[in-house]
């Protein structure tokens, strides 16, 4: 499910975007400069010589040409060392990154070095810069907000990181400073690009001291906004949070495709407010019925928005980090902004709602356990068991811990109309909310009895509820709640096999009748081993052949606690009572009857 408007972000826009491809300057014929003769003339006169990414020239291979989608050879001879130095000599000195410049320009060299450190290989990457790509989130820089881009490598962020520096400086009239490691956002040399316009840009001599720059240029230049390339160690993450808390916007990248990749990523997860595990009581892991250890968020974001920057021109906007964060510790997907340019050069902002995202998203797990699988969980086949067992994702003990904080938080955000989940076998499944039911109970039942049924973390797209007796009499915001949308609420006296068969089986309006003359007796087990089975199978030959219609009681062999367990759920089944009685190792069942 989505929604587009077309949008123009500011009064510049119109011109701005009046041609859907942004002028670009690129220098090309300065890097080509530094290539031998034999190169330089194949790279001239090239179909795609203003598409050009990179030229690799590696000792002892053919030099190769890289465009979007393809790379040709420039030669058919091998690269030689004559031909390394000869473009070794005409550009800039190699840092301690591998990485040197050409003056004035925003071209990238990058070394390989074999042991000894002498360079065999070089990468000449091509450096643009493009004109008019902050459009498409003009709005949100002018916000004042600190930023955070993150994308694969080669989609633009240094690009974007470059063209949004002149906009807050020579727009704006902000005070703005470029921490430039690798000198890759102004250029080469001691003067800056033009590209940055009125921005001013500080050195690092050596990578590791990033973060100590980007302390010094809050302390000796007052800058208003901070523009950093490639947040990669914990101290830069440390460094930038400082900056943060200072008052001074942040602008900056990160190694990260998503904001997931950062959640899972102890040295920068800090950017997004750092995670942390939180025990709750026994109490409320029932209430949740969920695990006891749950992952919540530690502080507020570094960074109050993100931008995943999936192609060049579509990047996906986080304007909460910290709802963005919360809800995915939670299992659940927000609701997400796309922002695209249209064909007729207009900004197109498109949000999705969470259920069609989590088609497009494949499925994630962390070590903790917790996952993204959108709002539903379709269960109607046993293949999927496995999956079941892994814990379930529960919602954060923060300021929404209190029940009616967090339907409240429910209502709020699930007023829109929802498309119903469908079974493997493309049937309509009815979503349900379970409240203090046990997951694990309720997946099995659902799995072993392939009942059409979805599991759902959010009230507003449930058809009924079922819940523990018990937890709702306690709670009546949830009655009210489920009033106002009309949602039924099938309630269970205990979370046992039984009880939750026999709701599901009224919600979904079935005899009981239908399954218990073919009765499954895995429903009562979960490792489905020969002795479980065997004991189960007892039980029910002594229900069905003496104790119904003979009216006598039976008693069972020995029997561990677990499988009595088992036995009696099974006795619950056909609403017989039974008792356990005897010393271990000897402790037994004996059925009633009704």
């Amino acid at each position: 499910m989505a929604r587009s408007d077309e949008s123009q972000l500011a009064p510049e826009s119109t011109s701005a975007l009046s041609s859907i491809t942004p002028p670009i300057h690129d220098d090309l014929d300065q890097l080509l400069s530094i290539l031998p003769a034999e190169l330089r003339q194949p790279l001239s006169n090239h179909s795609q010589r203003h598409q050009l990414i990179e030229v690799i020239l590696d000792l002892g291979r053919r030099p190769e040409a890289r465009f979007p989608g393809q790379a040709d050879y420039l030669s058919k001879q091998v690269i030689s060392s004559a031909d390394l130095q000869h473009c070794i000599e005409r550009v800039g000195t190699f840092g301690g990154d591998n990485r040197a410049g050409i003056e004035k320009t925003l071209h990238r060299i990058s070394a390989i070095r074999n042991r000894s450190g002498t360079i065999i290989g070089l990468t000449c990457r091509v450096g643009r810069a493009v004109f008019g790509t902050v459009e498409i989130i003009r709005d949100l820089v002018e916000a004042g907000k600190s930023i955070l881009l993150l994308g694969r490598p080669g989609v633009g962020k240094t690009t974007a990181l470059r063209e949004i520096a002149r906009v807050l400086a020579d727009d704006l009239k902000k005070r703005v400073v470029i921490i430039d490691t690798s000198n890759e956002i102004a250029g080469d040399g001691d003067i800056p690009h033009p590209a940055i316009g009125r921005a001013r840009r500080m050195q690092v001599a050596r990578p590791e001291q990033q973060h100590q720059v980007m302390i010094e240029a809050v302390e000796n230049h007052t800058p208003e906004v901070i523009i950093i390339d490639e947040i990669g160690t914990e101290l830069e993450a440390l460094a930038a949070r400082t900056i943060a808390e200072r008052g001074v916007q942040l602008v900056g990248t990160a190694h990260g495709n998503q904001l997931e990749n950062l959640i899972k990523n102890p040295t920068l997860a800090d950017l997004v407010g750092g995670i942390q595990t939180v025990t709750l009581g026994d109490d409320e892991a029932r209430r949740r019925g969920s695990q006891k250890s749950v992952l919540e968020r530690k502080a507020p974001p570094t960074f109050e928005m993100a931008i995943e920057m999936l192609e060049r021109q579509r990047w996906v906007v986080h304007e909460d980090v910290a709802t963005t964060i919360d809800h995915l510790l939670r299992g659940r997907l927000p609701e997400t902004q796309i922002r695209s340019i249209g064909d007729s050069g207009k900004v197109v902002i498109t949000h999705e709602l969470p259920d069609v995202i989590s088609q497009r998203r494949s499925t994630r797990r962390t070590a903790r356990g917790w996952r993204e699988t959108g709002q539903m969980e379709p269960i109607t086949s046993t293949s999927n068991r496995s999956r079941r067992s892994a814990p379930t994702p529960l919602p954060l003990p923060t300021a929404a811990d209190n029940f009616q904080e967090l339907l409240d938080q429910q209502l709020d955000t699930t007023s829109l109309e929802m498309s119903s989940p469908v079974g493997l076998n493309g049937e309509d499944l009815v979503p349900i909310y379970p409240y203090g039911i046990s997951r694990e109970q309720l997946h099995h039942v659902i799995d072993t009895l392939k009942l059409p049924v979805a599991i759902t973390k959010e009230l507003g797209v449930a058809q009924a509820v079922l819940a523990l007796r018990s937890h709702v009499r306690n709670h009546s915001k949830l009655k009210t709640i489920a009033k106002s949308r009309q949602l039924p609420i099938y309630t269970v006296k205990s979370n046992t096999i039984p009880q939750i068969t026999r709701a599901l089986q009224r919600l979904l309006d079935i005899d009981p009748r239908d399954q218990a003359a073919a009765i499954d007796l895995s429903l009562f087990t979960r490792q489905g081993d020969d002795d479980e089975l065997e004991a189960l199978e007892e039980a029910r030959l002594a229900v069905e052949q003496i104790v119904i219609p003979k009216g006598q009681p039976v008693e069972l062999l020995p029997r561990s606690a677990k499988i009595r367990k088992m036995q009696h759920e099974l006795a619950e089944h056909y609403r017989l009572k039974s008792l356990s009685f005897g010393d271990e190792p000897n402790r037994r069942l004996r059925i009633f009857p009704a």
